[in-house]
């Protein structure tokens, strides 16, 4: 059974991963307006890990667990079937063009929707539910920012020396 602290280390482990894969491509990028965005959207991943940190630490100290008496492995693992949720981590020497980042960062922004729209209803906290909820909305802006550099073949080149 997954405790609600696992499920938040989760959680934590998804934003600073998408913080480390922005910063690492920062490296790789050379148009100042797609490395603005990558630091913008790296730092909102660490403002969303710190949300995740401090809903983690308000459940140990309250010592409960909402999570316990309604959510088993086996119920978790059906909701999320095989997603990975980007925890791997990304070889930036396998990708060739613009697009390729782009659905990389993309995809990372989507397994983090999909990840936070199953948490949401296990977060019994009002405040902390509506928190959630205006994360998920920054996570489908981040996909649109991102996005909008699809098709722009002077965008950034992929490797600099």
């Amino acid at each position: 059974m997954f405790s609600a602290n696992e499920i938040l280390d989760m959680a934590i482990k998804l934003e600073k991963n998408g913080e480390a894969v922005y910063r690492n491509a920062i490296e790789k990028v050379v148009r100042p307006e797609l490395i603005d965005l990558l630091e913008w959207m790296a730092g909102e991943e660490v403002k969303h890990a710190d949300f995740f940190a401090g809903l983690k630490l308000d459940l140990e100290s309250k010592n409960a667990n909402p999570f316990i008496d309604e959510m088993s492995r086996e119920l978790f693992d059906d909701l999320l079937g095989d997603k990975n949720f980007s925890l791997k981590e990304v070889d930036f020497s396998l990708i060739e063009n613009a697009e390729e980042l782009i659905a990389v960062f993309v995809e990372f922004e989507k397994d983090s929707v999909i990840f936070y729209k199953v948490l949401e209803p296990f977060v019994e906290d009002p405040a902390a539910r509506e928190q959630l909820k205006k994360i998920i909305e920054e996570e489908n802006r981040h996909i649109k920012r991102l996005q909008e550099f699809v098709g722009d073949r002077e965008a950034f080149t992929i490797m600099r020396d």
